[in-house]
């Protein structure tokens, strides 16, 4: 079974064919299938820190791996080595380290990484148990500081977040 709010995530990103796109924080890879089955020359870089999550993504993916539209990679973001503007988009659901701290490293480097006017979407169930007024307003003003434009805030029934502009 797919949570509503992977499948309300996935189509806030509406990952188009060609689009070269990252996820942030795998975990077991449900995204992952529903983005890869969007993609035909695209190609998706699913990250996580944890080597169960990757092994858990590789596994449930493996035809989108052979395929060469996903690579999975064990990393933590701050870690991970990316060509300036060589993302279309770049997105996590339900990864803290966007409001639990800064993340002006993190948010910086994906900056870079996004191509000018590409889209980053932090993204969260509406089910957790924080709700938007304490998660939004502070992803939104972090993004901000890091010099992201078009900053919006996102609410739905199965999901809340932020989507911001790359300079």
């Amino acid at each position: 079974m797919i949570p509503e709010r992977i499948r309300w995530a996935v189509d806030v990103v509406a990952p188009q064919p060609a689009e070269r796109l990252l996820e942030i924080g795998c975990g077991p890879g449900v995204a992952a299938e529903l983005v890869c089955a969007r993609l035909t020359r695209g190609h998706l870089l699913a990250t996580d820190r944890s080597p169960v999550a990757v092994t858990r993504t590789t596994n449930r993916n493996r035809a989108a791996v052979s395929s060469g539209r996903l690579a999975v990679r064990q990393v933590a973001l701050n870690d991970l080595d990316l060509v300036d503007g060589e993302l279309d988009k770049a997105f996590c659901v339900n990864v803290n380290l966007f409001w639990v701290g800064s993340a002006q490293r993190e948010l910086q480097l994906l900056g870079r990484a996004l191509r000018s006017g590409g889209r980053l979407f932090i993204l969260y169930g509406a089910d957790g148990p924080t709700g938007s007024d304490r998660i939004t307003p502070k992803v939104a003003e972090a993004c901000r500081t890091a010099g992201f434009a078009d900053v919006e805030t996102l609410s739905a029934d199965h999901g809340i977040g932020v989507t911001a502009q790359a300079p």
